[in-house]
């Protein structure tokens, strides 16, 4: 449809004139109706997508400083979430952006149209944040958010989209209180032997759907240092299996030595 009304306004002067003259005025009102056409189908567009990121934040909310279901999901354990839905909202643009530079044939209007779905991601995200700028976030709220910031700010340049407009001042918000939350989330996490998720996982997400390379140099010196988190985890794990191993055999053997000793099994 976006490709018909473009084809539409190339060829709309060709069929309301005779030798070149729009004579009746049809060409001006034509015009208005295909603009009119093509601002709706936009704004019809951009709202499916945008729909798409409200409703990952709206199940984001849930681990809201405060809220019941938050409270349960940390009790439980459940760390995969922030991680899970990050990746997947980042999943979702990447396929839509592809389907629509695939099958829209004017490169301007795409650029233009990506522009406007920057902006508009990035400004819900501010606002979402700035709602809880009482609150300190959830290390799964922090996690997916830090990502998906992340990906939008690299995955847009790649697209084309200008510098002024990707560090725009919502952006700048963003990435500063992410920082933040990020720094927080890295003293107060607990010991990743008790098998919660490290605050630093997500920062080092980026590994494992390709590398940073797109993003600028200003942005990736926001980002925080990336320890060498997975052998540290793997050592925590193993000291901890091993040690419990140890008590185990230690209490079996010493059972077993002091009923020899008194004569118990004879």
């Amino acid at each position: 449809m976006v490709n018909v009304i473009l084809d539409a306004k190339n060829q709309s002067f060709k069929l309301t004139t005779i030798d070149g003259i729009d004579l009746y005025k049809f060409h001006a009102r034509i015009d208005e109706q295909i603009d009119k056409a093509n601002v709706a189908m936009t704004q019809g567009l951009s709202g499916k997508l945008m729909s798409v990121l409200e409703s990952t934040l709206s199940k984001l909310g849930r681990y809201d400083e405060g809220s019941l279901i938050g409270s349960i999901l940390s009790f439980t354990n459940v760390s995969s979430s922030g991680k899970d839905l990050g990746q997947g909202y980042v999943n979702f643009f990447r396929n839509n952006m592809d389907q629509i530079r695939g099958k829209i044939g004017d490169d301007l209007w795409t650029l233009n149209f990506f522009e406007q779905w920057y902006s508009q991601q990035v400004n819900m995200l501010s606002t979402w944040l700035s709602e809880r700028m009482d609150h300190s976030l959830h290390y799964a709220q922090v996690t997916s958010i830090s990502h998906i910031i992340k990906k939008i700010y690299s995955d847009f340049e790649l697209q084309g989209v200008l510098e002024d407009k990707l560090n725009s001042k919502a952006y700048q918000s963003v990435i500063q209180r992410i920082t933040a939350e990020e720094a927080t989330c890295a003293l107060t996490m607990p010991d990743v032997a008790d098998g919660e998720l490290n605050c630093d996982d997500m920062r080092n997400g980026d590994e494992e759907d390709g590398s940073e390379g797109g993003e600028s140099g200003t942005h990736a010196s926001r980002s925080m240092p990336k320890p060498k988190i997975g052998a540290a985890q793997a050592a925590a794990v193993t000291n901890v299996v091993a040690g419990r191993v140890g008590n185990l055999l230690g209490k079996g053997i010493g059972g077993l030595s002091s009923k020899l000793g008194s004569g118990g099994w004879f």
